[in-house]
C-alpha cells in the first residue's frame, strides 16, 4: 500500500520524477530477459536476482539439482552482454594454477612470463565450484573480493567487469568439498533454482522440439555492450537510499549475531551487499530510491549462505531461511 502512495505521487506530481534515467534500464532489462526466455522456461525470480547482481557488480552462487538448467542460465546470461566468457568446470584434481595461470621460463628471451588462466576474463563460469578441494578453493578468495591474482609476488588486475557465476549441487555429497565460510562471503547472492511446475515442464519440451538440433546458446543475442553495463551499474551506485534504510538494514544484521537459533551471524560485508542490491533492485523495479520492501527483496539470497545455524537448530530441521524471516519480521519498518 505505502508503494503504490509512492507510486501515485510520482504520477501527480512532476518533483517525484525518476532523477536517474531508469527507464532505459528497464528497458534493457526486459530485453535480456526476453532473449533468456527464448530457452529457460519460468524461474522469472532467479532471472530478476541474476540482474540484479549483474548491476551490483557481484558474484552469484546459483544452487540446484541436477537437470535445472544451472549452468544454462548462466551461460545465457553472459551470451547477452558483449564481453568476455570463460569456463571452468571444477573437479577435484583441479589444481590453482590450472585457475589462476603460473609463471613460466621463456628460454628464447631468457625471462620468466605469466601465462594467465581462464579466471582471466570478464563474466566467469564456475560449474560445479565444490568439486575442487579447499585448496584449489581459496585460490579464488583474492580475485573474487579484490578483482586481483598476485603470482610470484606480482599482482595482476582483473579486467571489467569480472562477475563469477558458481553453480553446485546441493544433493550429492560423494566427492564433493564445502565451500569454506571465507569464500561463501565473498558471493552477493546465493539463488536456489528449484524444479519447474508441470505446465512450465511441457512448455520446455515443447521448445525443445520445435528447436532440433540447434544449441540453446544460438538462439539468445547480445542486448548490451560493456560500456553499457558500465553505465548502469554507475546509475545503481547513484539511487538513493534514506538514512533511516541505512539503520534499517544494519538492525536485520545485527540480530543475526544476537540469535539464539544461529552459530554464527552476518559480517559488515553483508550490510554492504544488502546496500548494494537493494539499489539494484530498485532501479529495476524503475525506482531512483530504495523501499524497504526493496531491502526485503535481496536480504534472503543476500544471507542465506552466510549465517550458520546452531547445532540444535539444525537437528529440528531449521531452514536459515525461516531464522531471516523470523529476523526481518521483528524489525519496525522505517515509515
Amino acid at each position: 500500500m505505502e508503494q503504490n502512495n509512492m507510486d501515485n505521487l510520482q504520477d501527480e506530481n512532476p518533483l517525484f520524477e525518476n532523477r536517474l534515467k531508469v527507464e532505459e534500464l528497464n528497458h534493457v532489462a526486459f530485453r535480456i530477459r526476453n532473449e533468456i526466455g527464448k530457452v529457460i522456461v519460468g524461474q522469472d525470480r532467479v532471472l530478476d536476482l541474476l540482474l540484479t547482481a549483474l548491476l551490483a557488480n557481484g558474484h552469484v552462487l546459483i544452487e540446484g539439482v541436477p537437470g535445472v538448467a544451472k549452468t544454462m542460465i548462466a551461460k545465457l546470461l553472459s551470451k547477452t552482454i558483449s564481453t568476455g566468457f570463460s569456463r571452468i568446470q571444477f573437479t577435484p584434481d583441479l589444481m590453482p594454477s590450472d585457475v589462476l595461470g603460473t609463471t613460466v621460463f621463456n628460454a628464447a628471451k631468457s625471462t620468466f612470463e605469466f601465462n594467465s588462466g581462464p579466471v582471466f576474463s570478464n563474466m566467469i563460469l564456475i560449474d560445479e565450484v565444490n568439486r575442487a578441494p579447499a585448496k584449489t578453493q581459496s585460490a579464488l578468495f583474492e580475485v573474487m573480493e579484490e578483482r586481483q591474482v598476485t603470482i610470484d609476488g606480482t599482482t595482476h588486475p582483473m579486467a571489467s567487469p569480472f562477475i563469477v557465476l558458481a553453480t553446485q549441487n546441493p544433493v550429492e555429497h560423494e566427492g564433493t568439498y564445502r565451500l569454506p565460510e571465507a569464500q561463501l562471503d565473498r558471493f552477493l547472492f546465493k539463488i536456489n533454482i528449484d524444479y519447474p511446475s508441470i505446465d512450465q515442464e511441457i512448455t520446455i519440451l515443447q521448445n525443445a522440439n520445435e528447436r532440433g538440433s540447434r544449441k540453446e546458446v544460438d538462439e539468445v543475442c547480445p542486448v548490451i555492450t560493456e560500456s553499457e553495463l558500465f553505465k548502469y551499474q554507475e546509475m545503481v551506485n547513484n539511487v538513493l537510499v534514506d538514512h533511516q534504510l541505512l539503520h534499517y538494514i544494519a538492525a536485520i544484521i545485527e540480530k543475526t549475531r544476537n540469535n539464539n537459533a544461529l552459530y554464527l551471524g552476518a559480517s559488515p560485508r553483508a550490510s554492504l551487499a544488502v546496500l548494494k542490491a537493494s539499489k539494484a533492485f530498485a532501479a529495476l523495479e524503475g525506482r531512483d530510491f530504495v523501499t524497504p520492501e526493496d531491502i526485503k527483496e535481496v536480504v534472503f539470497p543476500v544471507l542465506t549462505h552466510r549465517i550458520i545455524l546452531s547445532p540444535e537448530k539444525e537437528m529440528e530441521g531449521v531452514k536459515p531461511e525461516a531464522v531471516i524471516r523470523q529476523i526481518v519480521d521483528s524489525i519496525e519498518v522505517p515509515r
